[in-house]
């Protein structure tokens, strides 16, 4: 027995002992999740406080879309002193969605950045409304342009036509908060 706890056979039987305990423990007692975990990030105080920030009546989803998780909003700086809003979403399908609107100028320069192209290759309707369609294949992005007088809105990401048309039904425009 003292030929194997001293020297280098000491050694190698020390190191597979540790090994031995590790690999128990990572396979019985180490936490694993099988479970999809998606950050949930509620977007309503960020959506109030772009509408008290901007000049001009902004848009927001009524609703989420069902299964659909909102998981990422901010308040950006455009270009120009603009303010953009960006609320993204992983869908149903667990692909990326944005919802961004800006009034900054000009909205075709803003839906050009927004999109990764400059190239109409059709249109939708959505809700009885005419959205350009823009695809980059390189980056598999899809998005969807509405420019209106005072704001340009923009629903974009690597979900599905259809996916990005049940954003874009849901989007309303918002009363301006009173003073």
């Amino acid at each position: 027995m003292r030929r194997f706890t001293e020297g280098f056979y000491g050694y190698v039987v020390a190191v597979f002992v540790v090994l031995a305990c590790v690999g128990v423990f990572l396979i019985f007692f180490a936490p694993q999740s099988r479970d999809e975990r998606i950050p949930r990030r509620d977007y309503t105080i960020t959506v109030a406080n772009f509408n008290r920030a901007v000049p001009y009546q902004i848009w927001a989803p009524t609703s989420d879309p069902a299964g659909w998780i909102p998981n990422s909003n901010k308040i950006a700086n455009g270009e120009g002193g603009a303010k953009v809003l960006h609320l993204g979403y992983a869908t149903k399908a667990r692909e990326h969605a944005v919802f961004i609107q800006s009034d900054e100028r000009p909205p075709a320069g803003f839906a050009n950045r927004m999109a990764n192209s400059d190239k109409a290759v059709g249109t939708q309707q959505v809700g009885g409304v005419t959205w350009e369609q823009r695809y980059r294949e390189d980056k598999k992005q899809r998005t969807l342009v509405r420019v209106l007088p005072d704001v340009t809105l923009v629903v974009t990401g690597t979900a599905d036509w259809a996916e990005l048309g049940q954003l874009a039904a849901l989007l309303q425009p918002r009363p301006k908060p009173t003073a």
